[in-house]
């Protein structure tokens, strides 16, 4: 409220003063109106301030989640499209093992004979098989089986295939089979020092169940000796087994057979077992990957140097010793190979007339008869010749003759280094499994003797496209070559007759000679597995 003091004199000043304090009390008025004006429109400014700044706040929250939602998006779709992707890939390389094109096949089946032949590396040496795991064969397990094989490394291959045959047609689970230790050689070797175990019980998982020791309760058991052993009768075909052995696995749970060698007929047996013994033998039995690794260094160090025949030169002391067989030794020499052969009981022959053995050709041919036998064939005297065989009986004397006629000689002692071998020392199954690979790969294949490696050798060369295989007539031989000693057949005479003798024992395909009543004497299965010939085996059954 304005209140002018005046001077006591009334009229127009009175009024002017009344004017003034009008004009005052406006102006105050519209002073305090704008102030609270002024007040609500930073209040306004301020709340329009915090809007904008929660606004921010939240776009920027949005934005965040948005771009993290985002990126879990498209984590999502690559790991989606690359199991797709993965998953696609394994089923066309499933597919192209039945119909796809090469480049997605890996290694063919085991029963793809020409395809395993052709599939080599640069190098020339079998490419690894696609690591494609067939489905688990679901059956009812009629009880386990044990197996104990006894001989060398290929006597022991076979019976492998039999027992592997035998544990699928008796639906029984097989145990990874036992290694002979006790043998001449007294190789220490188990199974999983040989072969390729893993692969060995994975391969084979959709026909037969595989362990590599029995289940506790049972093994229990085995060491308790509460089992049932025996060896069961040579040559015998599935049905011996099914009813035979089948109801002692079913009693006993376990069943343990021993001396396994030649324990399935060669003949008369369903196709599907047969092709399953293959199966076993070309593809299942694979070598571990250090004697595959030394081995293929072996072949591409003769490759290297051109083509090689690998001679199985089967002339040494055990051989001979258990042969009877002595041409050409010294009078000393053929009392240490008696000697020997009386100090080990189980081999049976005992006095032997090793003249007659050889004219009946069931010695081995001696170094001096092999050089004359490949001169007489036309085999280059320059080619490389790896000699597949432990220690020659009688050393640097009895291969003079053989090496001045073929001087290059090696051994897989003379191409890799001591060092290479020093693992392989005193197993002489697995210096035999470095032979048996380089003797796959050779050119020309020739033993001088029908052994158990001569016989799967040229049956598993068959199997990878009937390679060149020279299989001696040692009967005609000896005979061709006294005469031509004595002066009874000149040169050319004896070179044409051992030319014309062995123009169709070149690992042709053939059938096997069959005995009925005779098994022993039949051609060898693994030595001429025809039923898993395709081609071989359609023309020969059409004969």
């Amino acid at each position: 409220m304005c209140e002018v003091e005046g001077d006591g004199v009334g009229g127009k000043g009175e009024g002017r003063d009344k004017a003034v304090c009008g004009i005052l009390v406006d102006s105050g008025r519209r002073r305090r109106t704008t102030t609270r004006r002024d007040s609500f429109l930073m209040g306004l400014k301020g709340l329009r301030a915090l809007k904008v700044e929660k606004l921010r706040n939240s776009v920027l929250v949005s934005t965040t989640v948005a771009s993290s939602r985002s990126r879990m998006k498209v984590w999502l779709i690559r790991a989606t499209t690359t199991v797709l992707l993965w998953t696609c890939i394994v089923q066309l390389t499933a597919l192209g093992e039945t119909w796809g094109p090469r480049m997605l096949m890996g290694l063919p089946s085991c029963l793809s004979r020409e395809l395993t032949a052709n599939a080599l590396d640069e190098k020339g040496f079998n490419a690894p098989p696609a690591q494609i795991l067939p489905p688990k064969r679901i059956y009812k397990n009629n009880g386990y089986l044990m197996v104990s094989c006894n001989g060398g490394l290929n006597q022991m291959r076979a019976a492998i295939c039999d027992m592997v045959a035998i544990a699928r047609f008796l639906n029984v689970t097989l145990i990874v089979p036992e290694l002979d230790k006790t043998s001449f050689w007294a190789d220490p070797s188990d199974f999983h020092d040989i072969f390729d175990v893993d692969h060995f019980i994975t391969s084979l998982r959709d026909e037969v169940r595989i362990l590599k020791e029995l289940p506790p309760r049972l093994k229990k058991r085995v060491e308790l000796g509460q089992t049932h052993t025996m060896a069961p009768v040579s040559w015998s075909d599935i049905s011996y087994y099914h009813n035979q052995i089948l109801p002692l696995i079913q009693r006993h749970k376990v069943v343990h057979l021993n001396r396994t060698d030649a324990r399935l007929a060669t003949n008369g047996q369903p196709l599907s077992l047969q092709r399953l013994r293959c199966r076993v033998n070309f593809n299942a039995l694979k070598f571990t990957s250090q004697i595959e690794e030394l081995g293929r260094r072996v072949i591409q160090l003769l490759r290297w140097n051109g083509p090689f025949l690998v001679l199985h030169l089967r002339y040494e002391m055990d051989m001979l010793a258990f042969s009877g067989c002595t041409q050409g030794c010294s009078d000393v020499e053929v009392e240490e190979l008696t000697r020997m052969r009386y100090a080990y009981p189980w081999w049976k022959e005992k006095v032997i007339n090793s003249e007659l053995k050889r004219r009946d050709g069931l010695c081995p041919l001696t170094p001096e008869e092999t050089a004359l036998t490949l001169r007489a064939l036309g085999i280059d005297h320059n080619i490389q010749i790896y000699i597949a065989a432990g220690e020659i009986y009688g050393g640097e004397r009895r291969m003079s003759s053989l090496a001045a006629a073929f001087p290059r000689l090696v051994r897989k002692e003379t191409l890799l280094q001591a060092s290479d071998l020093r693992f392989f020392q005193n197993h002489s199954s697995q210096m035999a499994a470095l032979d048996y690979m380089v003797s796959l790969e050779s050119d020309i294949f020739v033993p001088t003797y029908d052994g158990n490696m001569a016989k799967v050798v040229e049956g598993h060369r068959r199997f990878l496209g009937f390679k060149k295989t020279i299989i001696l007539d040692r009967r005609l031989l000896v005979e061709l070559i006294d005469r031509y000693s004595t002066g009874q057949l000149s040169w050319d005479e004896f070179s044409l007759a051992v030319k014309e003798a062995h123009k169709n024992r070149m690992g042709n395909p053939s059938n096997r000679l069959v005995i009925p009543e005779r098994p022993k004497e039949e051609d060898y299965f693994y030595a001429n597995p025809y039923e898993c010939l395709e081609p071989s085996y359609e023309l020969l059954s059409s004969v």
